[in-house]
């Protein structure tokens, strides 16, 4: 049994508490494991690295041997531990890091435990099969676990820890394209006319304050085309005149989308939400970004519901707040704007992640094939030239 604690330095307010785990003094480890005695520095003032750390001495044949010696195996928790501490050096989103969290720690940990992995040169070609079947998501969440067990193995390999990567030889994961939805403008009429019968709950007067938010904020993520989250957090200084800033390109330049008068008016007049905050239009501030958006996730689910939409057969239509992203993207492109212009208001790091989100609603490019088989009728006979008639055979031909 290891047990944690701190060893406060010279000054630190907690020094009285050797088991505090908010500031940064050295970890240290004591206890027993495998029946040896340990008793070191972990070399970290992380607690939650100390935790992982202890269980690979746990876990080691040679408790008493540092898990920092380069001839030693390394196991599969230390390779995690630090793939995911690479992860957060490299400033990726909280989003991002979230989803390796969950997958690498809860899913892959734990069925490595299951199956008795332990040291990460036990994965093979034929292990990594064998987790892959363990996932139950749909093809194009498999498509994006696999891509990030790919990027786990290969950090490994340039750690020196293993010298091939077994998911080379793993079959690619087939995935249907399908056109992005999105809502037409006969839908999004429905939507704002549902937002004038919503609210929050039975004790809520009908067309109160949330419904002008809830109205507020869909018109927002319409017109901007910003995601669920920068909506919710944005503040109110990125609001000048009617212009909004979406964000700062790397070259420094500020990227603005104009909003259409009506909507930035309704956003300056947004009424305040029950624990207002002067910085932000839809936020308190208070806690994380994610709690807020399952807060207006559920009450987008709950608008959705009211507003009925429906396919051409009848069926219920799937509604998902992103859609409002996705009608502000196709819509543009429907109107002719070139897609690297609308690239860039996405804020997509290249324009190949629109054109494979949003290349079939292209007008350019639908605009150009038609083109393109209307000049192929004259080629193939299918027009006759100007002046000419045809044969009758021809013409009862082409009648028929």
């Amino acid at each position: 049994m290891l047990t944690l604690y701190r060893r406060h330095l010279k000054g630190c307010s907690k020094a009285a508490d050797r088991f505090y785990k908010r500031c940064t003094c050295p970890m240290w480890v004591e206890g027993t494991a495998n029946g040896t005695y340990v008793r070191r520095s972990l070399k970290t003032g992380s607690w939650e690295r100390a935790v992982d750390l202890s269980r690979v001495i746990e876990e080691a044949d040679d408790p008493a041997a540092t898990p920092e010696r380069k001839d030693e195996p390394v196991t599969i928790i230390k390779a995690v531990t630090e793939y995911l501490a690479d992860a957060q050096a490299r400033e990726l989103s909280e989003a991002t890091i979230y989803k390796l969290d969950i997958f690498f720690r809860k899913q892959f940990l734990g069925w490595c435990k299951a199956e008795g992995y332990k040291l990460l040169r036990e994965l093979d070609l034929r292990a990594v099969q064998s987790f892959r079947t363990s996932w139950k998501d749909g093809a194009m969440a498999k498509k994006k676990k696999q891509e990030r067990l790919t990027g786990f193995f290969w950090f490994c390999i340039r750690a020196n820890w293993i010298t091939n990567n077994p998911t080379n030889n793993l079959g690619r994961i087939s995935v249907t394209q399908t056109p992005t939805d999105y809502f037409t403008r006969e839908e999004y009429e429905k939507l704002i006319d549902a937002t004038y019968l919503y609210r929050e709950n039975r004790g809520e007067t009908i067309g109160g304050a949330h419904s002008i938010r809830i109205r507020t904020l869909l018109m927002l993520m319409r017109w901007s085309g910003l995601r669920i989250r920068d909506a919710i957090t944005l503040e109110r200084t990125r609001l000048i005149n009617d212009n909004l800033l979406l964000y700062q390109a790397k070259t420094g330049t500020p990227v603005y989308v104009p909003l259409p008068p009506q909507v930035a008016d309704a956003l300056r007049g947004v009424p305040e939400g029950v624990k207002p905050n002067p910085r932000y239009f839809f936020w308190s501030g208070n806690g994380l970004p994610k709690s807020a958006v399952a807060d207006w996730q559920r009450s987008f689910r709950r608008l959705f519901k009211l507003a009925g939409l429906e396919k051409p057969d009848g069926s219920a239509k799937r509604c998902f707040p992103h859609m409002l992203r996705d009608t502000f993207a196709v819509e543009m492109l429907l109107a002719g704007v070139p897609i690297d212009q609308v690239s860039m208001l996405l804020g997509h790091s290249s324009v190949k992640i629109t054109e494979k989100h949003y290349s079939p609603w292209v007008k350019a490019r639908q605009d150009q094939l038609a083109a393109s088989v209307r000049n192929a009728w004259s080629t193939l006979g299918a027009v006759p030239p100007k002046g000419s008639k045809p044969p009758k055979a021809k013409v009862l031909a082409f009648q028929a």
